[in-house]
């Protein structure tokens, strides 16, 4: 059996990842009605990504014996001044997220519960790569956003991403 306040922190970032899946739903929103259909596509994908990783976490805790309990989903605010603000608050959630995840893997470590660490390194990985392409994409919107053409290219490199499903390899 999982270690209580393992199970609970868990659970607790089981929200986490769909509120996140929200927020970047939202963004989508927002960049539909902007016009930005790539931008749209994309965030729409990175919510599929960020319900994956809660489903990942609920199998963990359900295959350990722990019974999940959702939470409510708080509402993401909705409100933008400009294209760049959703790309900003999305690597501030994604280092939110990643200190979270962190948390964990500290408690699982300190608890020497080595089957939740070894479950946990993917999603340190993952997180790596998350935030790094938020990074790339805050890049590329300060060197071309502001340009019309610019703007267009970077929205049709949006739209071309494909969904993967996320997948723990196998332990």
């Amino acid at each position: 059996m999982l270690n209580e306040k393992i199970a609970k922190m868990l659970n607790e970032q089981i929200t986490r990842e769909l509120f996140s899946a929200y927020l970047y739903l939202d963004f989508a929103n927002y960049y539909e009605d902007e016009a930005l259909a790539g931008f749209a596509h994309w965030y729409e994908v990175q919510a599929q990504e960020e319900r994956d990783h809660a489903l990942l976490m609920r199998r963990y805790l359900i295959d350990s014996g722990v019974r999940v309990v959702f939470e409510a989903v708080e509402r993401p605010k909705g409100e933008y001044k400009d294209f760049a603000q959703p790309l900003n608050e999305g690597l501030a959630h994604e280092r939110f997220v990643t200190a979270h995840i962190c948390a964990v893997y500290e408690q699982a470590l300190a608890l020497k519960d080595y089957k939740t660490v070894q479950f946990l390194d993917w999603f340190v990985k993952e997180q790596g790569e998350e935030e790094k392409t938020a990074e790339d994409l805050i890049r590329k919107m300060s060197l071309f956003g502001g340009d019309a053409k610019g703007l267009y290219l970077l929205n049709q490199e949006l739209a071309a991403r494909v969904y993967v499903p996320a997948v723990i390899p196998a332990q």
